[in-house]
Protein backbone atom coordinates (compact mmCIF):
# COMPACT_ATOMS: atom_id res chain seq x y z
CA UNK A 1 0.00 0.00 0.00
CA UNK A 2 2.53 2.40 0.64
CA UNK A 3 4.58 1.86 -2.70
CA UNK A 4 1.26 2.44 -4.76
CA UNK A 5 0.55 5.56 -2.51
CA UNK A 6 4.19 6.80 -3.31
CA UNK A 7 3.58 5.87 -6.79
CA UNK A 8 0.77 8.03 -6.98
CA UNK A 9 2.20 11.12 -5.23
CA UNK A 10 5.30 10.58 -7.77
CA UNK A 11 2.51 11.52 -10.49
CA UNK A 12 0.60 14.44 -9.05
CA UNK A 13 3.66 16.74 -10.77
CA UNK A 14 1.76 16.06 -14.07
CA UNK A 15 -1.78 16.07 -12.24
CA UNK A 16 -0.42 19.87 -11.08
CA UNK A 17 0.40 20.99 -14.39
CA UNK A 18 -3.18 20.02 -15.98
CA UNK A 19 -4.41 21.86 -12.82
CA UNK A 20 -2.47 25.09 -13.55
CA UNK A 21 -2.74 25.25 -16.75
CA UNK A 22 -7.17 24.50 -16.88
CA UNK A 23 -7.55 26.80 -13.88
CA UNK A 24 -5.52 29.73 -15.86
CA UNK A 25 -7.29 28.69 -18.74
CA UNK A 26 -10.78 29.27 -17.56
CA UNK A 27 -9.28 32.29 -15.45
CA UNK A 28 -8.28 34.19 -18.52
CA UNK A 29 -11.44 33.39 -20.22
CA UNK A 30 -9.45 31.59 -23.30
CA UNK A 31 -7.26 28.28 -23.57
CA UNK A 32 -5.83 29.57 -26.52
CA UNK A 33 -4.18 32.51 -24.50
CA UNK A 34 -3.12 30.70 -21.54
CA UNK A 35 0.86 29.81 -22.09
CA UNK A 36 1.12 26.30 -21.55
CA UNK A 37 4.67 26.84 -20.44
CA UNK A 38 3.87 28.17 -16.91
CA UNK A 39 1.92 25.08 -16.33
CA UNK A 40 5.32 22.94 -16.87
CA UNK A 41 7.04 25.73 -15.00
CA UNK A 42 5.12 25.09 -11.62
CA UNK A 43 5.29 21.59 -12.29
CA UNK A 44 8.77 21.91 -12.27
CA UNK A 45 9.04 23.56 -9.19
CA UNK A 46 7.29 21.45 -7.53
CA UNK A 47 8.87 18.22 -8.65
CA UNK A 48 11.89 19.56 -7.48
CA UNK A 49 10.65 19.74 -3.64
CA UNK A 50 8.90 16.22 -4.38
CA UNK A 51 11.93 14.26 -4.72
CA UNK A 52 12.73 12.18 -1.73
CA UNK A 53 16.34 10.90 -0.98
CA UNK A 54 17.95 13.15 -3.48
CA UNK A 55 19.93 16.53 -2.90
CA UNK A 56 19.06 19.49 -4.54
CA UNK A 57 21.74 19.25 -6.59
CA UNK A 58 20.82 16.02 -7.18
CA UNK A 59 17.71 16.74 -8.22
CA UNK A 60 18.65 20.08 -10.81
CA UNK A 61 20.74 17.63 -12.63
CA UNK A 62 17.65 14.84 -13.16
CA UNK A 63 16.44 17.49 -14.54
CA UNK A 64 18.61 18.84 -16.68
CA UNK A 65 19.58 15.04 -17.65
CA UNK A 66 15.86 14.79 -18.76
CA UNK A 67 15.85 18.40 -20.58
CA UNK A 68 19.22 17.89 -21.93
CA UNK A 69 18.59 14.80 -23.32
CA UNK A 70 20.00 13.32 -26.96
CA UNK A 71 15.85 12.93 -27.46
CA UNK A 72 14.96 16.10 -26.38
CA UNK A 73 17.51 18.38 -28.54
CA UNK A 74 17.38 16.71 -31.51
CA UNK A 75 13.78 17.54 -31.47
CA UNK A 76 14.39 21.26 -30.69
CA UNK A 77 16.93 21.24 -33.44
CA UNK A 78 14.09 19.83 -35.79
CA UNK A 79 11.33 22.28 -34.04
CA UNK A 80 13.76 25.47 -34.89
CA UNK A 81 14.39 24.49 -38.91
CA UNK A 82 10.64 23.66 -39.27
CA UNK A 83 10.08 27.62 -37.88
CA UNK A 84 12.70 28.69 -40.19
CA UNK A 85 11.36 27.03 -43.34
CA UNK A 86 8.17 28.06 -42.37
CA UNK A 87 8.89 31.60 -42.11
CA UNK A 88 10.83 31.72 -45.35
CA UNK A 89 8.35 29.73 -47.42
CA UNK A 90 5.80 32.42 -45.89
CA UNK A 91 7.95 35.37 -46.90
CA UNK A 92 8.33 34.49 -50.15
CA UNK A 93 4.37 34.32 -50.73
CA UNK A 94 4.52 30.70 -50.87
CA UNK A 95 1.52 30.07 -48.32
CA UNK A 96 -0.78 32.55 -50.73
CA UNK A 97 0.72 30.79 -53.76
CA UNK A 98 -0.05 27.55 -52.55
CA UNK A 99 -4.08 28.90 -51.57
CA UNK A 100 -4.42 30.17 -54.89
CA UNK A 101 -2.82 27.18 -56.48
CA UNK A 102 -5.04 24.80 -54.25
CA UNK A 103 -8.67 26.95 -54.82
CA UNK A 104 -7.72 27.24 -58.85
CA UNK A 105 -7.63 23.63 -59.15
CA UNK A 106 -11.18 23.15 -57.77
CA UNK A 107 -13.92 22.52 -60.52
CA UNK A 108 -17.07 24.40 -60.70
CA UNK A 109 -19.56 21.99 -58.99
CA UNK A 110 -17.46 20.28 -56.53
CA UNK A 111 -16.94 23.31 -54.53
CA UNK A 112 -17.25 20.86 -50.82
CA UNK A 113 -14.81 18.12 -52.33
CA UNK A 114 -12.35 20.70 -53.61
CA UNK A 115 -12.33 22.25 -50.19
CA UNK A 116 -11.35 19.93 -48.51
CA UNK A 117 -8.85 18.53 -50.87
CA UNK A 118 -7.30 22.34 -51.23
CA UNK A 119 -7.07 22.22 -47.17
CA UNK A 120 -5.79 19.18 -47.17
CA UNK A 121 -2.86 20.24 -49.62
CA UNK A 122 -2.02 23.29 -47.91
CA UNK A 123 -2.10 21.61 -44.24
CA UNK A 124 0.09 18.94 -45.34
CA UNK A 125 2.70 21.67 -47.27
CA UNK A 126 2.55 24.19 -44.49
CA UNK A 127 2.52 21.84 -41.21
CA UNK A 128 -0.42 23.60 -39.20
CA UNK A 129 -3.69 23.30 -38.48
CA UNK A 130 -4.33 26.82 -37.43
CA UNK A 131 -2.13 28.20 -40.26
CA UNK A 132 -4.61 26.31 -42.82
CA UNK A 133 -7.42 27.66 -40.98
CA UNK A 134 -6.13 31.10 -40.95
CA UNK A 135 -5.72 30.93 -44.51
CA UNK A 136 -8.77 29.27 -45.64
CA UNK A 137 -11.82 30.23 -43.46
CA UNK A 138 -11.83 34.25 -44.85
CA UNK A 139 -11.96 33.40 -48.54
CA UNK A 140 -14.94 30.25 -47.43
CA UNK A 141 -16.96 32.25 -45.06
CA UNK A 142 -17.47 34.55 -47.90
CA UNK A 143 -18.40 32.16 -50.48
CA UNK A 144 -22.46 32.27 -51.06
CA UNK A 145 -23.19 29.68 -52.69
CA UNK A 146 -26.23 27.97 -51.06
CA UNK A 147 -24.32 26.15 -48.46
CA UNK A 148 -24.27 26.89 -44.84
CA UNK A 149 -21.25 28.80 -43.23
CA UNK A 150 -20.63 25.99 -40.32
CA UNK A 151 -20.26 23.22 -43.18
CA UNK A 152 -17.81 25.10 -45.29
CA UNK A 153 -15.90 25.78 -42.38
CA UNK A 154 -15.86 22.22 -40.66
CA UNK A 155 -14.44 21.24 -44.04
CA UNK A 156 -11.64 23.57 -43.52
CA UNK A 157 -11.14 22.21 -40.38
CA UNK A 158 -11.33 18.80 -41.27
CA UNK A 159 -8.29 18.87 -44.32
CA UNK A 160 -6.48 21.17 -42.05
CA UNK A 161 -6.38 18.45 -39.60
CA UNK A 162 -5.30 15.46 -42.33
CA UNK A 163 -2.38 18.13 -42.99
CA UNK A 164 -1.27 18.80 -39.11
CA UNK A 165 -1.70 14.80 -38.67
CA UNK A 166 0.34 13.54 -42.24
CA UNK A 167 2.51 16.75 -42.33
CA UNK A 168 6.13 16.16 -42.01
CA UNK A 169 7.11 19.59 -40.41
CA UNK A 170 4.30 19.47 -38.47
CA UNK A 171 4.77 19.88 -34.44
CA UNK A 172 2.69 16.83 -33.62
CA UNK A 173 4.63 14.63 -36.23
CA UNK A 174 7.64 15.77 -34.75
CA UNK A 175 7.30 15.27 -31.31
CA UNK A 176 5.01 11.27 -31.79
CA UNK A 177 8.08 10.35 -34.08
CA UNK A 178 10.78 11.76 -31.96
CA UNK A 179 9.25 10.57 -28.43
CA UNK A 180 8.94 7.02 -30.08
CA UNK A 181 12.18 6.76 -31.65
CA UNK A 182 11.07 6.27 -34.79
CA UNK A 183 11.72 7.83 -39.12
CA UNK A 184 9.01 10.23 -39.81
CA UNK A 185 8.36 8.19 -43.54
CA UNK A 186 7.74 4.93 -41.46
CA UNK A 187 5.37 6.93 -39.39
CA UNK A 188 3.74 8.34 -42.44
CA UNK A 189 3.27 5.10 -44.12
CA UNK A 190 1.42 3.37 -41.65
CA UNK A 191 -0.33 7.04 -40.31
CA UNK A 192 -1.55 7.24 -44.03
CA UNK A 193 -3.03 3.66 -44.28
CA UNK A 194 -4.44 4.18 -41.15
CA UNK A 195 -6.45 7.77 -41.88
CA UNK A 196 -6.60 6.75 -46.11
CA UNK A 197 -10.21 5.13 -45.38
CA UNK A 198 -11.67 7.87 -43.04
CA UNK A 199 -10.21 10.23 -46.32
CA UNK A 200 -12.27 8.62 -48.63
CA UNK A 201 -15.92 8.27 -46.76
CA UNK A 202 -15.31 11.94 -45.80
CA UNK A 203 -14.99 12.32 -49.46
CA UNK A 204 -18.01 10.51 -50.55
CA UNK A 205 -19.99 11.99 -47.98
CA UNK A 206 -19.52 15.26 -49.26
CA UNK A 207 -19.79 13.79 -53.02
CA UNK A 208 -23.54 12.89 -52.05
CA UNK A 209 -24.42 15.86 -50.49
CA UNK A 210 -22.76 17.84 -53.28
CA UNK A 211 -24.92 20.60 -55.14
CA UNK A 212 -23.87 21.94 -58.25
CA UNK A 213 -22.71 25.97 -57.62
CA UNK A 214 -20.35 28.03 -59.46
CA UNK A 215 -17.53 28.47 -57.78
CA UNK A 216 -16.82 32.28 -56.88
CA UNK A 217 -13.11 34.35 -58.53
CA UNK A 218 -11.42 34.15 -54.99
CA UNK A 219 -8.45 33.83 -56.15
CA UNK A 220 -5.72 35.62 -58.10
CA UNK A 221 -3.05 34.72 -60.37
CA UNK A 222 -0.85 31.57 -59.44
CA UNK A 223 2.56 31.37 -59.19
CA UNK A 224 3.49 27.90 -59.90
CA UNK A 225 7.21 28.51 -58.46
CA UNK A 226 6.40 29.26 -55.24
CA UNK A 227 4.76 26.40 -54.45
CA UNK A 228 8.61 24.33 -55.38
CA UNK A 229 9.68 24.00 -51.94
CA UNK A 230 6.55 22.75 -50.30
CA UNK A 231 6.72 20.17 -52.83
CA UNK A 232 10.03 19.66 -52.27
CA UNK A 233 9.88 19.09 -48.79
CA UNK A 234 7.37 16.61 -49.15
CA UNK A 235 8.85 14.58 -51.83
CA UNK A 236 12.11 14.14 -50.02
CA UNK A 237 10.50 13.36 -46.54
CA UNK A 238 8.36 10.58 -48.25
CA UNK A 239 11.52 8.90 -50.03
CA UNK A 240 12.89 8.71 -46.13
CA UNK A 241 15.63 11.32 -46.27
CA UNK A 242 16.69 12.94 -42.83
CA UNK A 243 14.24 15.23 -41.79
CA UNK A 244 17.07 17.74 -40.55
CA UNK A 245 18.65 17.94 -44.43
CA UNK A 246 14.84 17.74 -45.42
CA UNK A 247 14.27 20.97 -43.60
CA UNK A 248 17.90 22.64 -44.94
CA UNK A 249 16.93 22.03 -48.38
CA UNK A 250 13.55 23.62 -48.21
CA UNK A 251 15.06 26.86 -46.12
CA UNK A 252 17.40 26.92 -49.42
CA UNK A 253 14.64 26.62 -52.23
CA UNK A 254 12.37 29.19 -50.50
CA UNK A 255 15.25 31.75 -50.01
CA UNK A 256 16.33 30.95 -54.08
CA UNK A 257 13.04 31.78 -55.43
CA UNK A 258 12.30 34.33 -53.28
CA UNK A 259 15.29 36.23 -54.20
CA UNK A 260 15.08 34.63 -58.00
CA UNK A 261 11.12 36.16 -58.19
CA UNK A 262 12.17 39.38 -55.89
CA UNK A 263 9.30 39.17 -53.86
CA UNK A 264 12.84 38.83 -50.82
CA UNK A 265 15.83 40.45 -50.14
CA UNK A 266 18.56 38.94 -48.56
CA UNK A 267 17.81 40.99 -45.40
CA UNK A 268 14.04 39.11 -45.20
CA UNK A 269 16.23 36.19 -45.75
CA UNK A 270 17.54 37.00 -42.56
CA UNK A 271 15.06 38.19 -40.90
CA UNK A 272 12.91 35.13 -41.91
CA UNK A 273 15.37 32.86 -39.76
CA UNK A 274 14.51 35.50 -36.79
CA UNK A 275 10.99 35.04 -37.17
CA UNK A 276 11.08 31.28 -37.56
CA UNK A 277 12.82 31.20 -34.93
CA UNK A 278 11.17 33.10 -32.63
CA UNK A 279 7.89 31.46 -33.56
CA UNK A 280 9.07 28.00 -32.28
CA UNK A 281 10.48 29.71 -28.47
CA UNK A 282 7.66 28.30 -26.55
CA UNK A 283 7.33 24.84 -27.95
CA UNK A 284 10.64 24.82 -27.31
CA UNK A 285 10.57 26.05 -23.94
CA UNK A 286 7.98 23.74 -23.47
CA UNK A 287 9.74 20.88 -24.83
CA UNK A 288 13.10 21.39 -22.50
CA UNK A 289 10.44 21.87 -19.57
CA UNK A 290 8.46 18.61 -20.71
CA UNK A 291 11.68 16.74 -20.90
CA UNK A 292 12.81 17.52 -17.43
CA UNK A 293 9.62 16.86 -15.57
CA UNK A 294 9.11 13.64 -17.14
CA UNK A 295 12.59 12.81 -16.31
CA UNK A 296 11.99 13.81 -12.86
CA UNK A 297 8.99 11.68 -12.55
CA UNK A 298 10.06 8.78 -14.06
CA UNK A 299 12.99 8.95 -11.45
CA UNK A 300 10.59 8.93 -8.97
CA UNK A 301 8.55 5.93 -10.01
CA UNK A 302 6.07 7.75 -12.08
CA UNK A 303 6.51 5.75 -15.14
CA UNK A 304 6.79 2.58 -13.44
CA UNK A 305 3.64 2.88 -11.26
CA UNK A 306 1.31 4.31 -14.17
CA UNK A 307 2.72 1.50 -16.16
CA UNK A 308 2.00 -1.08 -13.67
CA UNK A 309 -1.68 0.24 -12.98
CA UNK A 310 -2.45 0.99 -16.72
CA UNK A 311 -1.16 -2.69 -17.42
CA UNK A 312 -2.95 -4.43 -14.42
CA UNK A 313 -5.56 -5.76 -16.76
CA UNK A 314 -3.82 -5.76 -20.16
CA UNK A 315 -2.23 -8.31 -21.11
CA UNK A 316 -2.07 -8.30 -25.29
CA UNK A 317 -0.88 -5.50 -27.63
CA UNK A 318 -4.23 -4.27 -28.35
CA UNK A 319 -4.69 -3.85 -24.26
CA UNK A 320 -1.49 -1.76 -24.27
CA UNK A 321 -2.63 0.47 -27.87
CA UNK A 322 -6.08 1.05 -26.14
CA UNK A 323 -4.15 2.34 -22.91
CA UNK A 324 -1.64 4.84 -25.27
CA UNK A 325 -5.13 6.54 -26.90
CA UNK A 326 -6.85 6.97 -23.97
CA UNK A 327 -3.59 8.19 -22.31
CA UNK A 328 -2.96 10.78 -24.92
CA UNK A 329 -6.84 11.40 -25.78
CA UNK A 330 -7.42 12.37 -21.74
CA UNK A 331 -4.15 14.75 -21.75
CA UNK A 332 -5.62 16.45 -25.14
CA UNK A 333 -8.50 16.69 -23.54
CA UNK A 334 -6.85 18.44 -20.61
CA UNK A 335 -4.48 20.68 -22.05
CA UNK A 336 -6.91 21.57 -25.48
CA UNK A 337 -3.44 21.14 -27.07
CA UNK A 338 -2.09 18.00 -29.29
CA UNK A 339 1.82 18.61 -29.53
CA UNK A 340 1.73 19.34 -25.36
CA UNK A 341 -0.52 15.65 -24.82
CA UNK A 342 1.87 13.91 -27.32
CA UNK A 343 5.13 15.79 -25.31
CA UNK A 344 3.46 14.73 -22.20
CA UNK A 345 2.57 10.87 -22.61
CA UNK A 346 4.97 9.96 -24.94
CA UNK A 347 8.08 9.12 -22.63
CA UNK A 348 5.16 6.46 -20.91
CA UNK A 349 3.64 5.51 -24.01
CA UNK A 350 7.41 4.85 -25.44
CA UNK A 351 7.44 2.59 -22.24
CA UNK A 352 4.67 0.82 -22.37
CA UNK A 353 4.50 -0.40 -26.14
CA UNK A 354 7.81 -1.67 -25.67
CA UNK A 355 6.64 -4.16 -23.03
CA UNK A 356 3.89 -5.25 -25.28
CA UNK A 357 6.47 -5.22 -28.42
CA UNK A 358 4.12 -2.66 -30.56
CA UNK A 359 6.38 -0.98 -33.16
CA UNK A 360 7.33 2.63 -32.95
CA UNK A 361 5.81 3.57 -35.96
CA UNK A 362 2.37 2.33 -35.06
CA UNK A 363 3.02 3.82 -31.57
CA UNK A 364 3.84 6.84 -33.14
CA UNK A 365 1.04 6.87 -35.49
CA UNK A 366 -1.46 5.85 -32.70
CA UNK A 367 -1.05 8.90 -30.51
CA UNK A 368 -0.58 11.83 -33.42
CA UNK A 369 -4.31 10.25 -35.02
CA UNK A 370 -5.72 10.42 -31.71
CA UNK A 371 -4.57 14.14 -30.61
CA UNK A 372 -6.05 15.33 -33.67
CA UNK A 373 -8.98 13.44 -33.35
CA UNK A 374 -9.23 15.17 -30.26
CA UNK A 375 -8.31 18.87 -30.64
CA UNK A 376 -10.27 18.63 -33.77
CA UNK A 377 -13.53 18.54 -31.80
CA UNK A 378 -13.22 20.09 -28.89
CA UNK A 379 -14.83 23.82 -29.17
CA UNK A 380 -12.07 24.90 -26.61
CA UNK A 381 -9.61 24.07 -29.04
CA UNK A 382 -7.35 26.89 -30.86
CA UNK A 383 -8.81 25.23 -34.21
CA UNK A 384 -12.41 25.68 -33.52
CA UNK A 385 -11.62 28.72 -31.81
CA UNK A 386 -10.05 30.58 -34.53
CA UNK A 387 -12.38 28.86 -37.31
CA UNK A 388 -15.24 30.29 -35.28
CA UNK A 389 -14.48 33.81 -34.99
CA UNK A 390 -13.13 34.82 -38.60
CA UNK A 391 -16.07 32.76 -39.83
CA UNK A 392 -18.36 34.62 -37.12
CA UNK A 393 -20.01 31.77 -36.12
CA UNK A 394 -19.92 29.46 -32.82
CA UNK A 395 -17.30 26.80 -32.55
CA UNK A 396 -20.48 24.11 -31.59
CA UNK A 397 -22.72 24.67 -34.70
CA UNK A 398 -19.13 23.45 -36.60
CA UNK A 399 -19.01 20.64 -34.28
CA UNK A 400 -21.75 18.44 -35.81
CA UNK A 401 -20.15 18.69 -39.50
CA UNK A 402 -16.58 17.47 -38.72
CA UNK A 403 -16.85 14.28 -40.35
CA UNK A 404 -13.41 13.71 -40.89
CA UNK A 405 -12.00 14.15 -37.34
CA UNK A 406 -14.98 11.98 -36.04
CA UNK A 407 -13.99 9.14 -38.41
CA UNK A 408 -9.93 9.22 -37.81
CA UNK A 409 -11.21 8.49 -33.84
CA UNK A 410 -13.48 5.83 -35.32
CA UNK A 411 -10.42 4.14 -37.53
CA UNK A 412 -8.45 4.40 -34.70
CA UNK A 413 -10.72 2.45 -32.42
CA UNK A 414 -11.11 0.19 -35.34
CA UNK A 415 -8.03 -0.59 -36.14
CA UNK A 416 -7.13 -1.61 -32.19
CA UNK A 417 -10.16 -3.93 -31.90
CA UNK A 418 -9.91 -5.69 -35.66
CA UNK A 419 -5.86 -5.62 -35.78
CA UNK A 420 -4.22 -9.32 -36.85
CA UNK A 421 -2.93 -11.25 -33.88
Amino acid sequence: MEGAKSGWISLTPIVVMLVVYLGGALLVGDFYRMPIWGAFLVAVLYALFLLKGYSFERRIKVFVEGAASRGILYMIAIFCLAGVFAASAKSMGAVDATVSLSLSAIPSGFLPIGIFLASCFISMSIGTSVGTIVALTPVVAEMQVGYSSPWLVAIVVGGAFFGDNLSFISDTTIAATQTQGCRMSDKFKTNFLLVLPAAIVTICLYLWGNQVAEIPTVVGDVEWIKVLPYVLVILLAVLGVNVLLVLLVGIVAADVVGLSTGAMSWIDTLRAVGMGLESMYELILVTLLAGGLMSMVKSAGGFDYLINRLTKNVNSRRGAEGAVVALTALTNLCTANNTIAILTTGPIARDLSQRYSVSARRTASLMDTTSCFVQGIIPYGAQLLMASGLAGITPFSIIPHLYYPMLIGLMVVLSICFQKK
